[in-house]
């Protein structure tokens, strides 16, 4: 049975009446699964992160700021509050997350998904932004590469915005492939397509721009026709999903058209890479803030992640071509 990670704690990050980065967030999410009976996927309670996992990431002091706003109810900004109960949701997060590693890579499993918040892929290495307070996709795949076994590691971020954390956290690195489909120019203002990495990491970072409107039909030619083609020459050990429902057309808080069903044609295609390149795929919970969208999609991800037909091929679309003509340096798109 694939693991869902999951852990009360979440719902003790209270970030204020009116903050679209509320508890309730998993609670739709939970109750929309146990009416399928959790697809045939097994709840298990996410650990916390330890502190190695966590500073191979962040550095010591940062952890201690987590922790000590959060003992003081502190904000780090506006977006970004935090509660008493705050720290070890976000202990849990990441443990989550590196969690979900450890069973793809050291368990057996082919898939599973860490639902936890707060969120983690805006976080840079000693700043909390964006919801996010630790860099949960960026702590799973520094411990799969450092405590696990893999060599190469590639992150899909399809959250609505870019996922900058991530992004910087391993912009100089070819150790993790890091593709980010998101709404520009948009908030947080990173990720144009010509931002492909630096030093040893230059043309790492595949990130993929995509303007406002945007639906389904472009989505999954971006992924067919770059993602695909470039992780094939890649080979990646593992396959982590940053998984944000906000490019739904129905989120309060972005512009995209995504359709519920969206998410299962975009997971279904990540499984398929996943068996044809012998890497398991895992896929963690960013945004996402429409409870309906966002419960109804998360299932479609894990029902297409847990197995199903092969998925039919798409039309190369003009957003696919501009991206191939600037990655094409790097890759054979």
């Amino acid at each position: 049975m694939p693991p869902f990670f999951r852990h009360p704690a979440s719902l003790e990050h209270d970030t204020g009446h009116g903050h679209p980065e509320r508890p309730d967030r998993i609670r739709a999410v939970e109750a929309e699964l146990e009416s399928r009976d959790w697809l045939g996927w097994e709840p298990v309670e996410a650990p916390q992160a330890t502190q190695e996992q966590l500073l191979r990431v962040h550095p010591r002091e940062y952890v201690e700021t987590v922790r000590d706003f959060s003992r003081r109810s502190a904000a780090f900004d506006m977006d970004t509050p935090t509660s008493p109960g705050s720290y070890e949701a976000a202990l849990r997060a990441a443990g989550g997350a590196c969690a979900l590693a450890e069973s793809l890579l050291a368990g057996g499993e082919r898939t599973g998904f860490s639902c936890l918040r707060p969120p983690g892929h805006h976080a840079e290495a000693a700043r909390a932004m964006g919801f996010c307070l630790f860099a949960n996709a960026a702590i799973a795949a520094r411990h799969a590469l450092d405590a696990l076994g893999a060599e190469r590691v590639l992150v899909v971020d399809w959250d609505v915005h870019h996922g900058n954390g991530t992004n910087a956290l391993f912009h100089d690195s070819p150790e993790v492939l890091f593709v980010s489909i998101h709404q520009y120019p948009f908030w947080p203002g990173t990720g144009p397509l010509d931002d492909v990495g630096e030093g040893e990491g230059e043309g790492y970072s595949v990130n993929l721009p995509v303007p406002a409107g945007t639906g389904e039909a472009a989505f999954l030619s971006l992924i067919e026709h770059v993602v695909v083609p470039a992780a094939r020459q890649y080979g990646p050990d593992l396959v982590l999903i940053s998984a944000g429902y906000d490019a739904h057309r129905d989120d309060p808080l972005a512009g995209l058209a995504l359709e519920t069903s969206s998410y299962g044609a975009m997971s279904s295609r990540m499984r398929a890479l996943g068996e044809e390149l012998g890497a398991p795929v895992g896929a963690l919970l960013e945004g996402g803030y429409d409870l309906r969208a966002l419960a109804e999609s998360v299932a479609e991800t894990m029902a297409a992640l847990g197995g199903g037909a092969a998925p039919p091929g798409v039309a190369r679309h003009p957003l696919a071509e501009r991206a191939a003509e600037v990655l094409g340096r790097y890759w054979a798109l």
